[in-house]
């Protein structure tokens, strides 16, 4: 009869599984060289804003002229000017006092060529982070770049725009104050639900294997709150002003370039931590089954991998002594890790049944059937009461494809026992 192992008392728990899901996010964050792709993005990204700031200083002079004979137009480039400063940015150069229909041209050209190379960078940054042999669409790969980063923009654009618009008409007194600030938090979490969006779509679709839509959705969260707290402590400790005094009229681009740095380099970790997630149970079973002699082990690796608690919960199994746990001659596929107990290879032969060997705890056993797809070529039962870890097929083909030390220990184990079964069948 089996015996589940759900009961069992809490260890660590909770925060074990945390500490290991941390420890194997930044394991393959530095593996990956994620803080050099973070740095490709922020280019990138620089060289899609500064067309943008082109783009901008033409479509005020569309305003300006607009604004001759419109108050609403009027009032929103002074709005314009006072919440964004853009007399500031025009006199530290940021924006060009003059900008024709050709530059504006130009602009866009500039910004759809950037476009593309901004998504590149960011879909090569998620195959790293989710490894997929497979290829996306060409028509895909070519259309999606043109279009996203111009879409994105604008909406952000807009949310922009409304925001500064609200707070020029509260300082004025145009609207009310009370009025105006409730529209401005209304504003505000518009933008926030927006860029979560986005970064949930991100998260979610541009893996190859898509994850859960739910998990997807928590780690776009936790995204966009690291996100706000970077933009608090940036603005706390980050000024544009040190900046120009130190590299002049560089300064602005190197305080754009750092932000957009440290953004991405958010962005990735969490995507990271993402598909960290979703291999949790994989990376646990592998540090398990290798008992800390792995390629790459030490001591700090062993005290986040010691908790098997939630591994027991989710795959543990305890059988009474004389149970058979695997029989000769079935096409069940099942591997198993004796965790705890004794257990005896048998095998029937023309003398009878023969004792092959003992299974102790730490070994793996029953993969060859699903290696060779075959029928078990031989009976397990248990000694002793035994506790196993039971793993599905699945299990057992992400465990292969993940671990080369693993796969390289299956496969001498699998020449070893299939060497003692020739021996113990000569004929």
């Amino acid at each position: 009869m089996i015996r589940r192992l759900a009961d069992l008392p809490p260890t660590r728990g909770t925060p074990g599984w945390l500490l290991q899901l941390g420890y194997t996010t930044a394991r393959l964050f530095k593996q990956n060289g994620l803080q050099n792709h973070a740095a490709a993005t922020a280019f990138y990204f620089l060289l899609s804003a500064t067309p943008l700031l082109l783009l901008l200083s033409y479509a005020l002079q569309l305003l300006g002229q607009v604004a001759e004979n419109s108050m609403p137009a009027t009032i929103l480039m002074a709005a314009l000017y006072e919440q964004m400063q853009l007399e500031s940015l025009t006199a530290l150069g940021f924006i060009p006092r003059q900008a024709q229909l050709t530059a504006g041209g130009v602009g866009l050209v500039t910004l759809l060529l950037s476009s593309r190379g901004l998504v590149n960078t960011m879909q090569g940054a998620f195959r790293i982070i989710f490894p997929d042999q497979n290829k996306r669409n060409l028509v895909v790969s070519w259309v999606l770049p043109l279009i996203i980063l111009p879409v994105l923009f604008l909406l952000m654009g807009v949310a922009a725009l409304a925001q500064v618009t609200l707070s020029f008409l509260a300082q004025n007194d145009f609207i009310g104050t009370g009025n105006a600030q409730v529209l401005q938090a209304l504003n505000s979490l518009f933008g926030f639900a927006m860029v979560w969006a986005l970064l949930f779509t991100a998260y979610w679709r541009l893996p190859r294997q898509h994850p859960r839509a739910r998990v997807a959705a928590v780690f776009a969260l936790g995204a966009i709150v690291s996100l706000a707290l970077l933009l608090i402590l940036f603005s706390a400790f980050f000024k544009l002003e040190n900046y120009l005094s130190l590299y002049g009229a560089l300064g602005g681009v190197v305080f754009v370039l750092i932000g957009a740095y440290f953004a991405f380099l958010l962005l990735y970790l969490w995507a990271q931590a993402l598909y960290a997630y979703g291999k949790a149970d994989i990376t646990a079973l592998e540090k398990l089954f290798l008992g800390g002699s792995g390629e790459g082990a030490n001591k700090l690796e062993g005290y986040v991998f010691a908790d098997s608690h939630r591994l027991l919960e989710k795959y543990g199994q305890v059988h009474p002594a004389g149970h058979t746990l695997i029989e000769e001659g079935d096409n069940s596929r099942t591997a198993y890790f004796l965790y705890a107990g004794r257990a005896v290879v048998y095998k029937t032969t023309d003398g009878g049944r023969r004792r092959l060997g003992d299974l102790n705890e730490g070994q793996l056993f029953g993969e060859m059937a699903y290696l060779l797809n075959e029928t078990r070529t031989a009976s397990v039962v248990a000694d002793t009461e035994i506790t196993v870890l039971a793993l599905p097929p699945q299990i057992m083909e992400e465990l292969m494809r993940h671990s080369a030390p693993l796969s390289r220990r299956i496969i001498d184990i699998l020449c070893q026992r299939l060497e003692r079964m020739n021996l113990a069948n000569p004929g």
